[in-house]
């Protein structure tokens, strides 16, 4: 049994997302031959990959095939986050992938899905921020439970850097942490993007796989300045069921897809979806209508990332300061996994058809 056999069959083992084999997308590494075993690593494009453990046994599944059928194979899993950004870039230099999860509307728990996809990508093993930038209502500060907190601040090179929280295993920073939540923001558009534009280039972010941007809702200026001024991997659309949420989706899908701008949909997440009563979990009731958001997903030809049901333990534990999908024992965590699931399989394969086109951000 030779390295060159070992690879000669695990050639014949494709990405299912990228359409292409494992040998040729370099996610084969350290093979190690002793008898009649034979270790390496399968290197995923995310530690949050669905797929691992299909990938993983049919690489076991082509070395019985075409080398031996009594070979010990140990497969161990590891990931290297793939990325589209230029090296040139001084802006979050060090982060991968930035994503704007946005809304056409307020109301529709954007927030809530951004702190958990956040929360849920971090458990992966995932390196991850989040920054709250909506400025008319920011969250952050009490879903995590650091309401009248302030971040610590470092001199670097002759500046200050703003030093995000660390909490539940990522990074967060918030506008909330810098005004009086108790008052009213009035800002005017410029004021407001300037302050916000300073959460990205005067924060010590370090290195990041992902970087979860909660945008303000709606298609206004300021979220407008802030996708066109950073270089987004992609944008996720949050809306609830019912029609007249649906209809200002398209209108945020419109501003993504502006020729302008031209920022990749990810995709679409359903939340409050449907209600399920505690003692009767096979029924759903579906309080603001059905298959709304699946429908549009199929019409902007973008996939429907989740559908996330009307639960008060989500409430709850975002009033807590405790995200609900950092509670491994709840139900709706899994949802919330399953997402996070969706949501890095599309960066992957977004960032496979820049780079085999050489688009770069």
């Amino acid at each position: 049994m030779t390295k060159d056999q070992i690879i000669a069959a695990l050639s014949h083992v494709n990405d299912p997302d990228l359409k292409k084999d494992l040998v040729t997308l370099n996610m084969i590494e350290n093979i190690h031959i002793e008898g009649k075993t034979v270790k390496f690593k399968l290197v995923l494009t995310t530690p949050a990959c669905p797929l691992k453990n299909q990938m993983k046994q049919a690489c076991i599944d082509a070395i019985h095939q075409y080398v031996n059928k009594e070979v010990i194979v140990e497969v161990e899993l590891t990931s290297r986050v793939t990325s589209v950004r230029k090296d040139t870039e001084d802006v979050l230099k060090d982060v991968k992938n930035i994503i704007a999860v946005g809304s056409g509307k307020g109301g529709v728990g954007k927030s809530t899905i951004s702190v958990n996809l956040a929360v849920s990508l971090a458990k992966t093993g995932a390196r991850v921020g989040l920054l709250d930038a909506d400025i008319y209502g920011p969250s952050i500060p009490i879903m995590f439970g650091l309401l009248n907190e302030k971040p610590d601040a470092i001199e670097k090179e002759g500046k200050t850097r703003i030093i995000p929280f660390e909490k539940f295993g990522l990074k967060l920073l918030s506008i909330g942490f810098f005004v009086d939540q108790s008052k009213a923001l009035i800002w005017r558009g410029p004021m407001a993007s300037s302050a916000l534009k300073q959460l990205f280039t005067d924060v010590e972010w370090g290195a990041l796989d992902y970087l979860i941007l909660d945008l303000p809702p709606g298609t206004g200026d300021i979220p407008l300045t802030l996708i066109q001024n950073f270089p987004l991997t992609g944008a996720i659309i949050v809306s609830t069921p019912q029609e007249v949420a649906i209809s200002d989706v398209r209108k945020a899908a419109n501003m993504f897809r502006n020729d302008l701008i031209r920022i990749p949909l990810l995709g679409l997440v359903e939340n409050m979806s449907y209600f399920t009563p505690p003692d009767d979990p096979k029924k759903k009731y579906f309080i603001f209508g059905q298959s709304g958001c699946k429908k549009l997903a199929g019409e902007l030809n973008i996939p429907l990332l989740g559908q996330i049901p009307i639960v008060p333990e989500i409430t709850e534990s975002g009033d807590s300061g405790s995200p609900i999908a950092f509670d491994d024992q709840s139900p709706v965590a899994q949802a919330f996994c399953k997402l996070a699931e969706a949501v890095a399989r599309q960066i992957a394969i977004q960032n496979a058809i820049k780079e085999s086109f050489g688009i770069m951000n």
